[in-house]
């Protein structure tokens, strides 16, 4: 399967970035094409399920995106998430590591067959979308 990895310094504390990352309604905030989530009573936890809801925009090459289930398959607190996201059969793990005063690398590993549609520019938009999402670091 095909295999893609961006890494990224995000401008704040890595105990922020996994405050922001831990939270289940935040997902839609920073994974591209996901609408919704609805998790389950344990959040973020190994083996959680969440039900994810896609946003339907179907384009004349690309198929729309697909609601479905996260599975929750890697859990280390401040330091790694990974997940599988059904409908998009996608495998993903995000590491955290600190890099400095406020600030954090991301690294995003991101796991799909070409057949749905996979990007090799998934990782890097995620962590693009992360990384305005997390600037309680940055400095003026």
């Amino acid at each position: 399967m095909p295999r893609a990895s961006a890494t990224r310094e995000l401008l704040a504390p890595r105990g922020d970035v996994w405050a922001f990352v831990a939270e289940p309604h935040h997902f839609p905030d920073w994974w591209p094409d996901i609408a919704a989530v609805q998790p389950d009573r344990r959040g973020l936890a190994e083996g959680a399920r969440w039900h994810v809801h896609g946003k339907d925009r179907p384009a004349l090459l690309r198929r729309s995106s697909s609601s479905g289930m996260l599975l929750v398959t890697a859990v280390r607190p401040l330091e790694r998430f990974g997940w599988t996201l059904s409908g998009d059969h996608i495998d993903a793990e995000l590491h955290l590591e600190e890099s400095g005063p406020n600030r954090t690398i991301a690294t995003l590993d991101v796991e799909a067959p070409w057949l749905y549609g996979f990007s090799k520019a998934l990782p890097r938009r995620a962590l693009t979308r992360l990384h305005a999402l997390c600037q309680t670091g940055a400095e003026l």
